[in-house]
């Protein structure tokens, strides 16, 4: 299996049976615009349906894992719903749909046949959050900082992080963490199980554990990975279809356009309520 250089925020190397899927930009911090939400479903679907790949490493490039949501490049996505002050049902429908692509190009990590180990260091922002949650592993270099920072750009996190993290490091330390939009050091995130252990070379150890996993019956890791999985899924989906109708409601909002301009002016946000 190949893939062609047409592939613009994702590198991805075989390695044996192990597959490495790198974060590559092109924006600041591996930011997530429009390429990455095209390319991230492409790759794991196709990895997940290649019989000689048995373990994916998923990192980002640059010594950070990602920025997040490229909120300058996604803004053609927001844009007519916020002109529109979410006045315009067509125009509400259609960005529930674009909710629904992005959640989706998350899950393709989840429902990827293959394990992946997603091994953090630098910063992991809101949707890096988003990503690793859908891994199989975590595992960070002592010096990574992670925030599910969504509500402080005025937006309830929307791609899988409030629902997959509570069976992951609890309901009430994701309750904590999504309210406060805090950053919180590896460290603490090693205490909560967000990540299973820290390594000073995590990309490394990340290597020697997918060549651990690939070592293995791959039909019997598969099949441990589905078993774990099994009646989870639905409660996530049923948690993303929600918030798939919350912010098509409330995201076309005053506050989410000041988050932005606030954003693009390096400034901080003054909120309203409105």
């Amino acid at each position: 299996m190949t893939f062609d250089s047409a592939l613009l925020s994702l590198n991805v190397e075989l390695k044996g049976p192990v597959a490495e899927v790198r974060l590559i930009g092109p924006s600041k911090g591996n930011a997530m615009g429009p390429d990455f939400w095209t390319e991230l479903p492409r790759v794991f679907e196709a990895l997940g349906a290649d019989d000689e790949v048995c373990a994916i490493l998923l990192y980002g490039s640059g010594g950070t894992f990602s920025y997040g949501l490229d909120l300058p490049a996604m803004q053609p996505v927001f844009a007519p719903v916020l002109e529109s002050r979410g006045t315009d049902a067509r125009l509400r429908s259609s960005f529930r749909r674009q909710i629904q692509e992005l959640q989706d190009a998350v899950s393709s990590v989840a429902r990827c046949g293959k394990p992946v180990i997603a091994a953090v260091e630098g910063w992991c922002i809101g949707g890096g959050v988003d990503v690793i949650s859908a891994a199989d592993i975590r595992i960070a270099s002592p010096g990574a900082t992670f925030s599910i920072r969504e509500v402080r750009v005025g937006i309830v996190a929307d791609l899988g992080s409030l629902q997959r993290l509570p069976a992951i490091i609890g309901a009430g330390a994701t309750r904590h963490l999504a309210l406060t939009g805090e950053d919180f050091t590896a460290q603490r995130a090693h205490e909560l199980g967000l990540v299973t252990e820290l390594a000073d070379d995590v990309v490394a150890r990340g290597r020697e554990l997918a060549g651990r996993i690939a070592a293995n019956p791959p039909l019997v890791v598969q099949g441990v990975k589905r078993v774990l999985d099994q009646g989870a899924e639905q409660a996530v989906q049923t948690g993303l279809d929600y918030v798939q109708v919350w912010n098509t409601a409330f995201l076309p909002s005053r506050d989410f356009a000041e988050a932005t301009r606030a954003f693009a002016e390096r400034r901080p946000a003054v909120f309203t309520g409105d």
